[in-house]
């Protein structure tokens, strides 16, 4: 069996671990502040993240392969290229499911890692199949070297973008994806022979190196352009609303996560509003209104998770549709086996207060100072 000679395009390995970086960037990216989101936008923005992840390593993958360097003519399959994008988008999407849909336990984490290590695998040999004229031949070494760099770089790149979900780990997390997408397609290809094959053993149509560079070419264009797009959301600055100093706005989005601030929305702008300066939380379908001292605002919490986050933090459930803030109520009126909790404010509405609630709420606003009439 006689081996072929092989040399590499130096431009187009830059280029590959550019396309791995970018998409990377990408699709950690638009993962962000789920938690956050109204359930189908949550479903759409794991879906983006799947495409921008795993097609950046199938671009990652073939955009090396443009500049793989045989001396002799070779194509590929088209049908295997096409399952060899789809099984790297569809293993992204099962690891990203996974870490947004259930408990984000350091099992869980580890587990997406694996998954998509494993995907970035069968990805490589997938697509390596797809060749025609010429045959790949690997070695164990090669086989078992890159499996474990694959598997071990994507769980830390994991634990790193999805342990604090901060700017930069992101970015951290995003280099440790780019590597391991990197470190698989060049270890394996070092321990990869490559032989000429006479005939072609066809499963779907023939494509030429010019064909599939047009389709490398869209997807990474695509990508690039959702890379733009999700980079604005970093030089955006958020608002914060509140009595809070601006030095504190920099921890904005982290406080959020933690409760002390509220994610909403203002003419179509997101802002975020101090929980001390909340007055009053109002169901509105599977979303809340808030109530401050100015205005009414939109926010994309359900009322159980703005139950779970404010009544830490002292706030009362007077009904299952509301929550108070017992330091911002004026006064309570109690009616039979009726209450509500009274703000000042023309066009603030009271709170209800439902009739097994009537007694506790009543003993905590009698405990706030003397600063609630009863």
């Amino acid at each position: 069996m006689e081996f072929l000679n092989v040399s590499h395009s130096t431009f187009l390995i830059a280029m590959s671990c550019i396309v791995a970086l970018v998409a990377g960037f990408t699709g950690f990216s638009l993962t962000r502040e789920l938690s956050q989101k109204p359930m189908f936008q949550k479903k759409v923005s794991i879906a983006l993240a799947s495409i921008a992840l795993g097609g950046g390593i199938w671009a990652m993958h073939f955009v090396a392969m443009l500049g793989l360097q045989l001396p002799i003519l070779f194509y590929y399959d088209a049908a295997i290229t096409l399952v060899s994008a789809l099984s790297a988008i569809l293993l992204m999407a099962a690891a990203l499911i996974l870490l947004h849909f259930a408990d984000r336990t350091p099992r869980i984490i580890a587990l997406a890692g694996a998954i998509v290590g494993v995907g970035i695998l069968v990805m490589h040999y997938i697509g390596m199949a797809g060749l025609e004229l010429c045959r790949a031949v690997y070695t164990p070494t090669g086989v078992i070297f890159s499996s474990i760099v694959a598997i071990g770089l994507c769980v830390l790149a994991f634990w790193i973008a999805y342990g604090r979900r901060t700017n930069r780990n992101i970015l951290l997390g995003t280099c440790c994806f780019a590597i391991a997408i990197c470190s698989v397609h060049f270890l394996a290809l070092a321990g990869t022979n490559f032989v000429q094959e006479p005939s072609v053993e066809e499963f779907g149509p023939s494509m030429t190196n010019e064909t599939l560079a047009l389709g490398v070419i869209f997807f990474s264009f695509v990508i690039f352009g959702a890379c733009l797009w999700v980079s604005v959301t970093y030089l955006v600055p958020v608002e914060v609303k509140g009595s809070r100093s601006p030095e504190h706005a920099s921890d904005s989005v982290s406080q959020a996560v933690a409760g002390q601030l509220i994610p909403c929305e203002r003419d179509g702008r997101k802002v975020f509003i101090r929980s001390d300066d909340v007055l009053l939380v109002r169901a509105d379908g599977h979303y809340t209104q808030i109530y401050t001292d100015e205005e009414k605002l939109f926010c994309v919490w359900p009322v159980t998770e703005a139950s779970r986050r404010l009544l830490p933090l002292g706030f009362l459930k007077t009904h299952r549709s509301y929550l108070v803030n017992p330091a911002r109520v004026s006064r309570f009126e109690r009616t039979k086996d009726k209450g509500r909790c009274i703000f000042d404010g023309a066009d603030l509405p009271p709170a209800p207060v439902s009739r097994s609630k009537l007694k506790a709420i009543q003993d905590a606003l009698s405990s706030e100072a003397g600063a609630v009439r009863v």
